[in-house]
């Protein structure tokens, strides 16, 4: 599981650092959306990343089945707090599931509407919407509620992320005395700069909507007009 796990993890610190381009220049994120949306190298990358995904999902369930089945009814046996074992390690599985229901949110959201839309529902009315990322962006995270869902979530994929980055160095032999220490902190460095990235976006709009200010966007429609009005017949 480590293999697929670290991979992920690579695909997460590519993904937020193209993410956070879009409170910096809405235009350059646009340009980074079209790059990757049709293209055949895109495409195949996609079903790559949800093959990975798959198997990251599978593997960590079976490993979880077999530690259960490992254990019988010892596992009931020691209620107290080990020592030197972190919540994320023992919560590992229900850290997962409420990733897996955010993936399904996040890809309904906008992979949907961008990726899927510019490869199967070409010439379709939501298809002049579907590269322009940063309207999209603009449309979810301006409702209060997809912020906080998203901030919540970006929680539990920290504590998911630090216990995976460190369980894959460690598989991979950086697990000695010396190493232990230093395996920690890049896992917490990492993890926290991957989801600091991501949630930085969530964090704007919800300052904005307190402080009343918003990233402008590329709007596509032929006159200046709401951008939830203006996306509203692709919905």
């Amino acid at each position: 599981m480590s293999v697929t796990g670290l991979g992920l993890v690579l695909f997460l610190l590519a993904h937020s650092t193209m993410n956070v381009v879009v409170l910096f220049s809405p235009a350059g994120y646009n340009a980074i959306c079209e790059f990757l949306g049709d293209s055949w190298y895109a495409v195949i990358g996609v079903a790559g990343l949800a093959g990975l995904t798959v198997l990251h999902f599978l593997f960590a369930f079976l490993l979880t089945v077999q530690n259960l089945l490992a254990r019988g009814s010892n596992r009931y046996a020691v209620t107290a707090r080990q020592e030197g074992v972190s919540w994320a390690s023992k919560n590992m599985l229900i850290l997962g599931v409420i990733i897996f229901g955010f993936l399904v949110m996040h890809l309904a959201q906008f992979w949907y509407r961008m990726q899927f839309t510019e490869v199967f529902l070409r010439g379709s009315e939501a298809y002049e919407f579907a590269a322009n990322g940063a309207l999209w962006v603009y449309y979810y995270f301006s409702q209060t509620w997809v912020s906080i869902v998203y901030l919540i979530c970006f929680v539990a994929l920290w504590f998911h992320l630090t216990h995976g980055i460190w369980s894959g160095l460690h598989s991979l032999g950086l697990n000695n005395k010396t190493w232990l220490p230093r395996v920690k902190m890049i896992s917490n460095a990492v993890a926290t700069l991957i989801v600091l990235m991501f949630a930085s976006i969530p964090i704007y709009f919800l300052l904005g909507s307190v402080f009343g200010f918003s990233i402008v966007i590329p709007c596509i429609c032929p006159s200046p007009c709401d951008i939830i009005q203006c996306i509203s017949l692709p919905l």
